[in-house]
């Protein structure tokens, strides 16, 4: 929780219960299914739930922003982001049932009212959104295609609408196969931490 703290200090009582709560609830639930690597559980604040955060450095979404969150395993970036901007829709699916009933049972207890929940693939998917945003789901150009229909055509953002994903190693041939405007930024711009200086924040335009 202290690294949580250090980068962003202004949380409201309400947010530090809701993070501090989810220190607490991950590792229970982990215990059960397995939806974060044993040997990294320990580093949940920093590894998990601060990397997830790292795209609150890169947009400050208007309130009724609208997301899914492709991929979420365990809820990672989704439900801490909901807990940072109460104020914006947040859809998280994924392929596993499991790995959604842990993000849905951590959503309940700790009152997030602004998530909603899928089982399946994002073909099911009907939703229109502003962003969607994943965490190393994919190859970037498979990523692009799939999501392509689920970005509302109008944006309410200064940013344009589009797909914000976060990914580690080196990403010079997938960014070389998206034929869209994108943005590249190194995590080591927002966090101290050594972990970071190998993970990127990409955007693309959509």
């Amino acid at each position: 929780m202290e690294e949580l703290l250090k980068y962003f200090p202004s949380l409201s009582e309400t947010q530090i219960i809701q993070f501090t709560r989810i220190g607490e609830l991950y590792p229970e639930w982990n215990e059960k299914i397995n939806v974060i690597s044993r040997k990294d559980i320990d580093n949940l604040y920093p590894h998990h739930i601060l990397h997830s955060l790292a795209i609150a450095h890169f947009i400050t979404p208007v309130d009724g922003t609208t997301f899914i969150d492709l991929g979420c395993g365990g809820g990672f970036p989704g439900i801490p982001l909901a807990i940072l901007w109460p104020e914006c829709k947040f859809h998280l699916i994924d392929r596993i049932g499991k790995k959604i009933k842990v993000a849905s049972s951590i959503a309940e207890e700790i009152g997030l009212k602004n998530v909603t929940f899928q089982h399946g693939d994002i073909s099911e998917c009907k939703l229109k959104v502003d962003f969607v945003v994943s965490r190393a789901v994919m190859q970037l150009d498979e990523l692009v295609r799939l999501i392509r229909r689920n970005i509302a055509p109008k944006s309410v953002n200064r940013l344009p609408n589009g797909l914000i994903c976060l990914k580690g190693g080196d990403l010079g041939g997938e960014l070389g196969r998206v034929n869209l405007p994108t943005i590249d930024v190194p995590l080591s711009d927002y966090f101290a931490d050594e972990y970071f200086a190998t993970k990127d924040l990409i955007y693309v335009e959509m």
